[in-house]
Formats: structure tokens, C-alpha cells, sequence
């Protein structure tokens, strides 16, 4: 992890922040499942919501990434967690979004949770998809045409697995 990466739990007064990460990534479109034009507030409730876990990367004091942990499914599944993940478009290629899938690996057996689970990865965020790879996920399922891709039309969603 790059030393100067610190990696904290968020807060309520990191939603600026948190905001400045969200809002290219969605605006952009492509990785992620909501309106390009959603609202700060309706983000901020989904990405900050107490069923989650969620974390803000800082590097210099700036925010650099962010990503929560949650239970995929409440009850009788919930030592199986879920999580997403964002990254500043901006700070693509410097090893960001690898530093904060580790972390959350760890984070998560912390937690105490048995396995990692991504329920929508979409297929054509190939850096996703080589990432979560090289960090020992499994494909082990596809959902065709399950996303409408800004810009390539209807594409396949993968659901990945992993062990912790």
C-alpha cells in the first residue's frame, strides 16, 4: 500500500468529499448502476446508510477513494458480505483501488465476515474485472444484459466470489 494512502472509517462530514469521488464516477456512467444525475443527498444516503461499513482513502489530505462493507443479505446470510467500490478518476494507474481491496479483505474478516461477494461487476469496467481477479475472486456467474451501458447498449453483469 502506497505509505502515503491513509485508509479511516467516513463520517458525516466526509460527504463533500466523499461527493467529489462519487459524482465523476456516476455522471460518467459505465460502472456503476445509478442515474448519472443523482443527487448528492439521494448518494450520500445509499454510500453512508447504517448498514454499512463505509471508508474514505486520503492521500495528502485529499480524498482519493472510498468504498463500504456491508452484509450481502441480512440474517441467516449474513456472514457474507458485500461492498463497493470508487476510486478519483483522477488517480487511475497508482495503485488506489488495489490498496483499498486489500484493506477491505482484512476489514471484512475483521468484521467478521466468512466471504466477499460483488452481486453486479459490470463486464466492461475491465479494470473491475482484472482487479477483483488478480485479488483471487472467482467469476461464478454472469446476468446477461442486466446493465444498460451508456454507451455500448445492454451488457452482462458478473457476480464474483471470494473466500476470506
Amino acid at each position: 500500500m502506497n505509505p502515503s494512502l491513509e485508509i479511516r472509517p467516513a463520517k458525516k462530514s466526509d460527504e463533500d468529499a466523499l461527493w467529489a469521488v462519487i459524482e465523476p464516477i456516476i455522471q460518467a456512467g459505465g460502472t456503476y448502476v445509478f442515474f448519472p444525475n443523482s443527487s448528492k443527498e439521494k448518494m450520500m444516503g445509499y454510500w453512508l446508510d447504517e448498514d454499512k461499513n463505509t471508508y474514505i482513502a486520503l492521500m495528502e489530505g485529499k480524498a482519493v477513494g472510498t468504498f463500504y462493507i456491508k452484509a450481502n443479505q441480512p440474517d441467516l446470510g449474513d456472514h457474507v458480505c458485500n461492498a463497493g467500490f470508487m476510486v478519483d478518476p483522477g488517480q487511475k494507474g497508482r495503485g488506489i483501488g488495489r490498496a483499498l481491496g486489500s484493506f477491505a479483505l482484512k476489514e471484512a474478516k475483521a468484521l467478521g465476515f466468512q466471504a466477499m461477494q460483488f452481486n453486479f461487476v459490470i463486464s466492461t469496467n475491465h479494470s473491475a474485472v482484472s482487479l477483483w481477479k488478480s485479488l483471487d475472486f472467482q467469476v461464478i456467474g454472469e446476468l446477461p444484459d442486466a446493465y444498460r451501458h451508456p454507451v455500448q447498449g445492454l451488457v452482462s453483469v458478473l457476480i464474483f466470489y471470494r473466500k476470506l
